[in-house]
């Protein structure tokens, strides 16, 4: 459920015309509803009630401070892949005890300054990652507390690019080779053993590949048991998929249901990592038609939103809904909803049967709240648009549009190059 919906034919965030938001701060831009949001945190979380847990929202799906500060006020901890994105969530008010940091790339600062934060929990991908994160916990005299993320060659039936779990994607250790790791890492002097991590992709819309993946983890746990490695945390990651088209993942009540079955013998705290479920439909992309173009062979309708504003369906051919701000009497076409990006694979929806636009309408890209934002570029020197935040009645723009000015911001011209041009 989200708090999109027409009312007389136009598109309402909640109690508010999207029409009025596109007067107000131009287009393109992101548009959150607040009770989506709320409301979709809170169903993931009280469905995993009857499990000792921690929801870890993952930063990397929708990292905007003032929607990181929402889910922290509703007792949310933060999966974090990078030090921007630790840095992000220290400054939206999430306690570093509520904090897990994931990814396969950590560097030593990174790794220094999430020591010195107190996170909770390392995700460690490698033997030489945890060598490197002893040696840097030396330095500090820290602990460093861990846990391991296992590769547990599961198919997650799910996209390419966000499969992780199988033992030919590049993330965890494999499953075999983790008890070997585990009675190393106990073993050094600056680091506690604390858990399993295991992610296996994202997109998920089925639960048998989570219950899977957690039946080779307790495997796991109760043969480190047995080596006196106890542990106190299991890291299920995230995944759980959401309906962009025609789509139908189950409920977090079902996956909740399917992992307590499995967690009667655990004696641990669940750690989960939400991201697309909870921001996924909860946020809309809205455009502005400039022209309509008809080739021998195609309609287009050209937007001032491009792929890099959104940029899920020129990388992964991924489907959003494609719906009219305001709904118009003249029928539906065949088109392509391209952008003003130089490049062929520019687009929002390709062959797509959509109404039938013309130049100025309003166009409202549905369920682009998760990997929306957050992967959006400069590219062609567009200024990145403004995200805004619905709540009831109310309007908050929580990010401003990007000025020409802010794109060079960081740059400079060298003194050898002053002085007028040719």
């Amino acid at each position: 459920m989200h708090h999109f919906e027409y009312r007389q034919d136009e598109l309402y965030c909640e109690e508010v015309p999207v029409r009025l938001i596109a007067d107000s701060v131009g287009t393109p831009f992101y548009l959150y509803s607040h009770a989506t949001l709320s409301r979709h945190f809170q169903v993931f979380d009280q469905a995993l009630a009857q499990i000792p847990h921690l929801v870890c929202y993952a930063v990397k799906a929708c990292s905007n401070i003032a929607i990181l500060r929402l889910f922290a006020s509703l007792g949310s901890g933060a999966d974090i892949v990078s030090g921007g994105e630790l840095f992000r969530a220290l400054q939206a008010g999430i306690p570093p005890e509520r904090i897990v940091y994931s990814g396969v790339g950590k560097t030593d600062a990174e790794l220094r300054y999430a020591l010195r934060s107190g996170i909770r929990l390392f995700n460690v991908e490698s033997l030489q990652e945890l060598d490197r994160l002893e040696a840097v916990a030396a330095s500090l005299d820290k602990m460093a507390p861990v846990a391991f993320r296992i590769n547990p060659d599961i198919d997650p039936r799910t996209h390419p690019y966000i499969s992780t779990g199988l033992a030919k994607n590049k993330f965890g250790i494999p499953v075999g080779d983790a008890p070997a790791a585990y009675r190393h890492a106990a073993s050094l002097p600056h680091l506690r053993v604390r858990g399993i991590s295991c992610h296996i992709g994202s997109q998920l819309t089925e639960v048998a590949p989570f219950v899977a993946a957690l039946e080779r983890v307790k495997a796991l746990a109760r043969e480190l048991k047995a080596d006196g490695i106890p542990l106190d945390t299991i890291d299920l990651g995230g995944g759980l998929g959401i309906t962009y088209d025609l789509e139908q993942p189950p409920l977090p009540a079902d996956y909740a249901a399917a992992l307590a079955r499995e967690w009667r013998d655990l004696d641990c705290t669940l750690l989960v990592e939400p991201g697309r479920v909870i921001v996924g439909n909860a946020a809309i992309l809205v455009s502005r038609v400039l022209y309509t173009k008809q080739t021998a062979l195609k309609s287009f309708v050209v937007v001032d939103a491009g792929m890099n504003d959104l940029a899920r369906p020129s990388l992964y051919n991924a489907f959003h809904a494609v719906q009219p701000v305001v709904r118009q009497p003249r029928g539906e076409q065949v088109a392509d909803l391209v952008g003003p990006i130089c490049e062929t694979g520019d687009f929002l929806a390709r062959d797509r049967v959509m109404p039938a636009f013309a130049a100025g309408d309003l166009v409202a890209v549905m369920s682009a709240g998760a990997y929306g934002f957050s992967m959006a570029s400069n590219y062609n020197s567009r200024p990145r648009p403004p995200e805004v935040l619905v709540r009831g009645e109310e309007i908050f723009v929580i990010r401003r549009r990007e000025t020409y000015a802010s794109l060079i911001a960081g740059e400079a011209i060298p003194a050898f190059l002053e002085g007028p041009a040719c």
